[in-house]
This record gives C-alpha cells, structure tokens and sequence, in this order.
C-alpha cells in the first residue's frame, strides 16, 4: 500500500518513505501518476537554466531587499525537513548574492529559522491546512520559531526595514521579527 493511502488510513509513515516520495521519484519510477514534463525535461536542463536565471538575477538586482521565493524549503524541522538538493545547489548560490530571505510553503507549519553562516532567514508558511502532524526534527541552523498549527505569515517591506509575523487561525501573532536594511543606511 502507497505511504499516501496508508496515512489516510492513519497508518504510520516512515521518515524514509516520506524523503524516497520527496527526493523525486516521480522524475525515474512515477507508478501510476501521470505527470505533464513539457518544459522541464530533461531535468537536468531544466534545473541548470532555473540555477543560471537564478544567479543571473540576483547578479543583476539592485533591490534593497533580495528575496527568492519557492515552494519547498531548504531549512525545516517540520515532516519534510530540509532539502538537500537546495542547500547543495541554490544556497551557495543565495549566501554569494546576499539574499535576505527565504519564503516557501509545502510543510504544513510555520517557521523562522535563521541561518548560522550569513543574513538569510528562512521563512516557512505552508500552514493552510494539514497541520497537527506533531513532527519536529533538529537542524543545523537557529530555529527562531515552530508552530505545527494552522494560521499563516504577513511580510511588511519598507528601503529601511523588513516586518515578519506569524499569526494562528483567529489572527493572534504568535511571532514577530523584525529587521533593519543595513544597506539602507537608515
């Protein structure tokens, strides 16, 4: 039985089964889903020209604030936890650039986490519903904020300063973050 039929019959799902669906098996051993490739096959030219617009824009980019948004996470102690293919590929990428944060969803939580080696701030809000899978996992950098619930994430950017906060489903800030732009000089 599938891990994801075996969960809806509330079944245990091992951290293993959970990492082979996340580390892209449908790319080589999709069973029976059926998936539209146009575009993005081969992978491999897809994932270098993402790398190469990647780099290529944040090189180019005069923004205040440099933000990469994506789906999964690179840092994360909720289910799916960090994603070796981003930290490999795209962190360095990010750290050489200067990017301030990080925002993705797919796990189904919040988080702030704040990386050890430079600047970036890893904001997670994907917690819109499948919440409560009490799952939390060490990691290598700081963890400012977890929450397992649902609820979702306001983001505020002025030149000078950027305003995070996490709230719970009746609006109720659960975390708030804030930071100056040094290169603002305000």
């Amino acid at each position: 039985m599938a891990a994801q039929e075996r969960r809806r019959e509330g079944e245990e799902v091992t951290r293993e089964e959970e990492e082979k669906k996340e580390s892209g098996l449908y790319w080589t051993d999709p069973k029976n889903s059926r998936y539209d490739w146009r575009g993005v096959s081969p992978r491999e030219t897809y994932i270098a020209n993402v790398v190469k617009d990647l780099e290529d824009a944040l090189k180019q980019s005069k923004a205040p604030w440099k933000i990469v948004v994506g789906h999964h996470a690179f840092r994360s102690v909720s289910q799916h936890g960090d994603t070796k293919e981003l930290l490999q590929h795209l962190l360095p990428i990010l750290e050489a650039h200067g990017v301030d944060l990080y925002l993705n969803g797919h796990d189904h939580c919040l988080e702030h986490i704040s990386s050890r080696d430079s600047k970036l701030q890893y904001l997670t809000s994907g917690a819109g519903s499948k919440a409560w899978r009490g799952v939390r996992t060490a990691n290598e950098d700081k963890v400012e904020f977890f929450y397992d619930g649902q609820g979702f994430m306001s983001l505020r950017l002025t030149a000078a300063e950027a305003s995070v906060a996490f709230y719970d489903v009746a609006g109720e800030v659960l975390h708030a973050w804030t930071v100056a732009n040094p290169a603002t000089g305000y």
